[in-house]
């Protein structure tokens, strides 16, 4: 996994695991949607010379990602890992206060662009070394393990992700790429609250040792951080 890009790279999860990468000896391209304000990836850079590149993606404009290729051409040359890491919680959500612009967002940052996303550096990912793709779901997206209405625009476009990483997998697994969709678990970040119980960099560890060493044979999945298949 020496050839690497992170959407949602700014903080966070994300940012978990382009240190980690980087820990590992990878070239990274960091996306987010404002650069500018990514002082700790500027560190990250500053540390790690040309091995780190900060790109600015709003994971909600098609135009950007159809730009991403180049973007990812030009950093890396091929890809060996893909992590669709980018998210969306709207919060306070129950029945009755549900908006319509709240499920767009949702869909279209949670569940469509993972799937473009992968589809546009699909090329690059075929030039890779094992090449994987993770994308970040959660348990919130099970439909047998739903039990309450909150979170509702969240909840349900995590189980559309969950559908985009089967058909991506039947489709990408011929072409010896890995995706899998991965709970990351109740993770300590600005969208898990203070009331979470696992740090992200532990997250990232378990994430990124499930990625690396996923077989064909677990393309599809719909797996916790620490290797648990989850109920669709």
């Amino acid at each position: 996994m020496q050839r690497c890009l992170v959407t949602g790279a700014n903080r966070g999860l994300g940012l978990a695991f382009v240190t980690q990468l980087l820990e590992r000896g990878a070239r990274v391209l960091a996306c987010c949607r404002n650069p500018a304000q990514a002082h700790v990836l500027d560190a990250l850079a500053a540390a790690h010379g040309d091995r780190l590149a900060v790109h600015a993606l709003d994971v909600a404009d098609a135009a950007a990602i159809d730009a991403l290729p180049q973007a990812a051409a030009k950093h890396l040359q091929r890809l060996d890992l893909l992590i669709n890491n980018a998210g969306v919680l709207v919060s306070g959500e129950r029945f009755g206060n549900v908006m319509a612009e709240s499920l767009v967002e949702s869909f279209v940052v949670n569940a469509s662009a993972p799937l473009l996303i992968t589809q546009a550096l699909a090329p690059l990912l075929a030039l890779g070394n094992k090449p994987r793709a993770l994308c970040i779901t959660s348990q919130l997206g099970s439909i047998a393990q739903a039990t309450s209405f909150r979170t509702i625009s969240y909840a349900m476009s995590k189980a559309a992700l969950n559908m985009a990483v089967k058909r991506l997998a039947a489709e990408l697994t011929p072409r010896g790429i890995v995706v899998l969709a991965a709970h990351p678990g109740w993770v300590k970040t600005s969208m898990g609250g203070k009331g979470a119980t696992l740090a992200p960099a532990d997250s990232a560890h378990a994430l990124l040792n499930l990625i690396e060493h996923a077989q064909a044979s677990d393309a599809g999945k719909f797996l916790a951080y620490d290797g648990a298949e989850l109920p669709w």
